[in-house]
């Protein structure tokens, strides 16, 4: 059954693979501090700080990567059309890949950012998704 799914399959797999280095990349960012707490990051630092930036990208991604990929998985169950949860899926881990590239690289605390422009796209697929899940819902009832 999950195998008319694999695009999306392998798309949520890529949005967890990034989180997951974004992870990675905040433990090592942080751990290279002269001085530095286990797990808490110093409030004086902002957006000039690559710890500060690392850090905030991994917990934006932590709070945004639920809200999608429960959905796009109900949306699995409920046989929802392949091809337009595959553009769903794959946009919404481009957009964070985008985000998360755009962080790192952006020192600014300017708002709108660039950055700020692929976390609303990712937002639009979120939606998608969960409006997606509803139709497929309805339709199964």
């Amino acid at each position: 059954m999950f195998t008319v799914y694999t695009y999306s399959i392998a798309g949520l797999l890529v949005i967890s693979f990034t989180v997951f280095v974004q992870n990675i990349i905040a433990a090592v960012a942080h751990r290279k501090q002269s001085h530095y707490i286990p797990g808490k990051v110093s409030e004086d630092l902002s957006h000039n700080s690559f710890v500060f930036r690392s850090h905030r990208t991994f917990h934006n991604s932590l709070e945004n990567i639920h809200q999608f990929t429960l959905p796009a998985l109900l949306c699995i169950f409920l046989g929802a059309s392949t091809t337009l949860l595959a553009i769903l899926v794959w946009s919404f881990a481009l957009s964070r890949i985008a985000h998360m590239a755009l962080y790192y690289a952006i020192v600014t605390e300017k708002n709108p950012s660039p950055r700020s422009y692929f976390y609303m796209f990712g937002t639009v697929c979120t939606f998608g998704a969960y409006g997606l899940a509803l139709l497929n819902l309805f339709s199964n009832i």
